[in-house]
This record gives structure tokens, sequence and C-alpha cells, in this order.
């Protein structure tokens, strides 16, 4: 398989304004970085693109010849920048082969998940601990009267074993009148009731996928899809996002540089960014999706969770002629986590193929809990209105208690979802997660969120907290970064001496 690589079109637009001298660029730190030669702003450009996703690992840069002339420098000054990246290991050259993007071996990058109970014992037992590793809701005061719905439903399938690979035909014509009402018109046969979305993705990747095949992922991605790629034996490939959302350039370009015949992507409000996808970008998804072959699963599991107050574009799957996106959805973000019931929307025949898989699995999903979910989604506009002004609200909360704590993060709130993705002024996620729960709150670190060692100075800060905790949890997490000193706290340093 050829090394992908990185058109010098797209890394001159990522780099942006590189150079300190250039009008409108950021300002410099002092008059020594002001001074810097070319070449070694260049190479701190692409180190940090680096760092943050966007030049992912393995992913060969532009010739110096070429990223030179979009960059209108000489070839020298990128010589020198990619020789300054080799020399501390950014970048691995062979012989007749292009330069590829690596990790220097000292920069510790697994990003894995620390185990709550471990994290709870580091945290001082006098403090309260605030667990800011999960974005999810309590259960809405509804979900008593849900149950008890199900409960008096029960008796109709008391007389059956009650194991339904399928799912209760009253919860598929629920969901196929949703999908219909937001313009994707659906039968309940087209409908696999799973446990969770994470199962349905699951099913999903042991059907359309065979060891070392590549999935195209965006880069940030929810942490457990990039954990079921790779339990498959599958590889995840990033696809970077931009700032304001998805580089289908990119995709298209990743599709046919490694012929993948997957992808996993969350065009409705990306977990953690909360991105949103429009209409023009679904159609051109699909497009993507015909021409490469490929089929892209598309998790719709924070898809109720709009912030904006706008309408919605169609689902993704709209806008494909055939069968070349997927969607799966759950209950879990909606309504409440502890409510395992997800499924998913694709044609009959893979429907089947899923079936046969399923039942090597599981052999179905609890009645009790699929009827529930029928009670949920015919209250849905009452309960999911007084979801969404509670996210508003506490998303506000959040964005003020930062800007008065942590004036120099940067955060850009998305179009919805459950979270802010932060981007912090060094690249200390790692430690900072490391450090938070001696001052009582519980971090997923950024590099959780992608891979090979990517987003060092990200951190996802969820807001489903209630408003006080949020306020608390953002003055411990202050109170973590001052502990944090440069030498010791910035696991990167030192990375390019100037």
């Amino acid at each position: 398989m050829a090394t992908r690589v990185i058109g010098a079109a797209s890394l001159t637009r990522d780099l942006g304004r590189w150079r300190n001298d250039e009008p409108g660029g950021a300002p410099a730190d002092s008059g020594k970085r002001a001074a810097r030669p070319a070449y070694v702003a260049l190479a701190e450009s692409i180190r940090l693109l680096i760092h943050d996703g966007r030049a992912p690992l393995g992913v060969a840069l532009p010739s110096e010849r070429d990223l030179a002339t979009s960059l209108s420098v000489s070839r020298t000054t990128v010589t020198s920048a990619y020789s300054l990246l080799r020399e501390h290991g950014y970048l691995i050259s062979r012989q007749g082969s292009r330069s590829t993007v690596a990790l220097p071996p000292t920069v510790v990058h697994d990003g894995a998940k620390p185990a709550r109970s471990i994290l709870a014992m580091m945290a001082q037992p006098e403090l309260p601990t605030i667990d800011m590793t999960y974005a999810a809701m309590a259960a809405p005061p509804q979900m008593n009267e849900a149950y008890s719905f199900a409960l008096q439903g029960l008796p109709t399938y008391l007389g059956t074993h009650g194991m339904d690979p399928v799912g209760v035909l009253m919860l598929r014509e629920a969901l196929a009148r949703r999908y219909t009402e937001r313009g994707l018109p659906t039968e309940p046969d087209q409908i696999l009731i799973t446990l969770g979305a994470q199962h349905g993705l699951r099913l999903l990747l042991n059907v359309l996928t065979t060891p070392a095949e590549r999935v195209l992922i965006e880069h940030p991605t929810y942490p457990n899809a990039i954990e079921a790629i790779r339990d498959v034996g599958a590889r995840p490939v990033p696809v970077p996002m931009r700032p304001d959302g998805w580089d289908l350039d990119g995709i298209r370009s990743a599709a046919r540089q490694t012929a993948a015949s997957v992808a996993y992507l969350i065009p409705d409000f990306n977990n953690p960014t909360g991105h949103l996808l429009d209409a023009e970008g679904r159609a051109e998804l699909a497009a993507i999706a015909r021409e490469t072959r490929m089929t892209v699963i598309v998790d719709e599991s924070m898809v109720d969770l709009d912030l904006t107050g706008l309408e919605s574009p169609p689902p993704a799957a709209a806008f494909a002629r055939n069968s070349e996106i997927v969607t799966i959805g759950s209950a879990s973000k909606s309504f409440w986590g502890g409510l395992r019931v997800g499924w998913v929307r694709a044609n009959q025949a893979l429907i089947t193929k899923l079936l046969g898989t399923r039942s090597t699995v599981d052999l179905g999903t609890p009645v009790m809990d699929q009827l529930a979910t029928v009670h949920l989604l015919r209250n849905a506009d009452e309960i999911l209105t007084t979801r969404r002004d509670q996210l508003r609200s506490r998303r506000a909360v959040l964005l003020e208690t930062l800007a008065e704590e942590l004036p120099d993060w940067r955060v850009t709130p998305g179009a919805g979802g459950m979270s802010l993705w932060a981007q912090l002024p060094a690249p200390v996620s790692t430690a900072l997660a490391a450090t938070a729960p001696n001052h009582g709150v519980l971090l997923a670190a950024g590099p959780r969120f992608g891979v090979q060692g990517a987003f060092e100075r990200f951190i996802r800060l969820p807001f489903t907290h209630e408003e006080s905790d949020l306020r608390v949890a953002v003055k411990s997490i202050a109170a973590a970064t001052s502990a944090l000193t440069p030498h010791a706290g910035d696991p990167l340093a030192p990375l390019i001496t100037y």
C-alpha cells in the first residue's frame, strides 16, 4: 500500500500565517521568538500540526520543492525546516522515499483512559471528585413513566421466549417514523435494535471489515469507536478536522490513497468538538462514498442535541443513492446512558448479515428497555426541549467560568452535543489529566480522542454536570494547571530549542 501524502496546498492551508512577520499573524511571545529564522518558524508550525493531529503519524509531507513553491519561500527554507524536524524525531526519512511524520520516542502518547478507580485513589480524600471524563446527563423525570409504561406492556411478551435479535416491532416502527419525518423514508425492516450505538458499530465492523483493513475516521473522534476499530483488527486512518469542521477534500484523498472500504464519522455534533456538517457537506460526503466505493458509518448518537435552535439538515443517509451510508443511533445521549438501546438503519440485505453475526455475540436487546424507549420517543419533544435548555445553560456557565479562570485557553463552542473542545496554551493535556485528580476533578486527556499522540494541546470538557459542579470543576482544573511547572508539566519539553 502506498504511503499517504499530504498535498502541498493542504499543508499550506493548515499552516496558515506561520511566519511571525506576516501582517495579521499571531503576536510573538518575545523579541527572541519574533527574530526566529523562517525555517525555524516553519518547523515549529509543522510540529504543532503533528501534536494537534492535523498531520497524522506515518503520512508523508510534500516534497521540499512542492512545499517551497506553495509557500512562496526558498527551497533551502523548507530543506532546513525538514532537517530540524528530522533532527528532533518528528520526521523519518528513507533513501528514495518521502519524509514521513513521526513522534520522538521520548514523547509519551498512548492516550489510554486510566481506570476510574485509580484516578479516584489519586484524588485527595477530603476533596469531592467531579468526573469530567464522561459526557452524559442524568435521567429525565419521565424515565419513571417510561418504565411504568414498559411494565404495563410486558405481559404481551411474557408468553414468548423474549429473545428477539431484530427488536420489538413497536420500537422499530417508531424509529422508522422518526427517520421518515426527518427526510429519510424508512421501513421497520430497515431497523435493527442493538445494545447501544457502540454495539451497533461493532456489529457493522465485524461484517464490513477484515483484519488489517483501513477505516477512515475524523480526527478527533469518539474514543470508543477507535478502540472498536482496533478490536476487530482494522486500522483507524485519521483525517484531520479543520477548526471549522470536516475536510471533505482530505476524506476524498485519504479514501483514494488508502483504498479504505469503510469510514466512521459523526456529522451530527462531532464528539468532542460539537461541529455539525451542513446539507451541502452531507451531499458531498455521499458523493465521495459513491466515487470511492466506501461505506460510511454515520453515528447519530448526538443528533437530538442541537443547541443552535436552527433547523437541522436531513440525515446524511438521505443523500445516498444506494447503500453507501449506514446509520447508527442511540437513546443514551438523548434520554439516559443507563438505557442500553441503540439501532442500525440500513438496507435489508445488510440487516440480514448483521443478524447472522449477532447470534454469535448476543440474542437481543432487553424487552423492558425497548418498550421504555417507545414511551420516551412518544414524548421526545417535551423531554428534549428541556434537555437542550439545560445544556445551553450549562454550556454558558462553563464558558463563563473558563474565561474567568483560564483566559488563555481557546474554546470555540460547536453547534451542539455535550462538550467543549478546549485548546491549551501548551501541550500538557496528559500531564494535566494526571494531576487533576489531586485537585478533585477527573479529566480525559486529549490524546484519547485521536491516534498516534495527537491532541496534547486539547482537552474535552463536557457540560453535562450541574452548573455549580461545573464552576467547581473549572476552578479545580485551574488549580491543577497552576501546579504544572514549565519543566515537569510539559511532557514534550524540550522539543525544538532556538
